[in-house]
């Protein structure tokens, strides 16, 4: 009630309708954003759903399992080349390991 008061005492009557309006459209326009922007993470989380059933009984199945969340084909692959291609998937093309340099920490 007071907060009410004080609007019509600083805008005056003619102009608190007009602001009520602009308020509103803001509050609407706000919301709309935050909807499309729950519903466009909604969606990038609902492309990398990784079912997990339970613990990896071995390296190989790790190894499956990260492969196959990558989109990587397993098949007819051994164990080191599918940890240098989930490697290389992961690290991208940009890697700076690979310049023959050692690490200056």
């Amino acid at each position: 009630m007071i907060i009410f008061v004080s609007l019509i005492l600083l805008m005056g009557t003619k102009r608190l309708p007009e602001v009520s309006r602009k308020i509103g459209k803001i509050i609407g326009e706000y919301n709309k954003t935050k909807n499309v922007v729950q519903n466009e993470i909604q969606n990038v989380r609902d492309g990398f759903s990784i079912s997990v059933v339970g613990p990896a009984i071995s390296e190989r199945q790790k190894l499956e399992t990260m492969a196959k969340s990558l989109g990587i084909d397993f098949t007819n692959k051994t164990d080191n080349d599918l940890r240098e291609l989930i490697t290389s998937q992961l690290d991208g093309p940009n890697t700076s390991q690979d310049s023959g340099q050692p690490s200056k920490q």
